[in-house]
């Protein structure tokens, strides 16, 4: 996905597969996801694609076409699994947060900073992956003039218990939920 000075990129076409009663392959849905955005069109807009609560997945449940359109922050449900996009337009950013997940993330395109808690940093670009293993994080930075969307799997986790046995508790832009 080519790189773009727009404000905001496409909406995520999701094409899903499913089963007929005998068992053929059949699309089971096929449509444009919009974007929600709650902090107001000039912040991130985020996607969710699907969500399912379990692990293992279940293949034969119907397609859950209502977690589509489910309008809120990506959040992993306990025990399951989240797939959902972030574009974050030039500026953009977040709070520092932590997430009870583990999350793999792919800078489809643009290029975005990582800021952590300690200060440190990295720039991730198109075609960058990410694994984040529960660490409390400024979410992004885009610092450049282009939109940055990045792909993202949270997949649930357990809490994380520092040897001290402080437990790392998930939190939501610096306060707990």
């Amino acid at each position: 996905m080519a790189s773009s000075t727009a404000t905001q990129l496409p909406d995520i076409r999701l094409v899903a597969t499913g089963h007929d009663p005998d068992g053929a392959s059949l699309f089971a849905f096929d449509n444009r996801l919009e974007q929600f955005a709650p902090f107001g069109t000039k912040r991130s807009r985020f996607t969710n694609i699907h969500i399912t609560s379990t692990v293992p997945a279940l293949n034969t449940a119907p397609f859950p076409v209502h977690n589509l359109a489910k309008r809120s922050l990506p959040s992993c449900p306990t025990g399951g699994v989240l797939f959902c996009a972030t574009d974050i337009p030039p500026g953009g950013g977040g709070s520092m947060h932590r997430n009870s997940s583990m999350d793999y993330a792919v800078v489809l395109s643009g290029e975005i900073v990582l800021v952590l808690d300690g200060g440190e940093e990295k720039t991730l670009k198109e075609g960058d992956v990410l694994v984040q293993r529960g660490t409390n994080h400024c979410a992004w930075r885009n610092r450049t003039k282009d939109v940055c969307r990045v792909l993202v799997v949270r997949v649930s986790a357990e809490k994380i218990v520092l040897e001290n046995g402080m437990v790392l508790e998930e939190t939501v832009f610096g306060k707990k939920p």
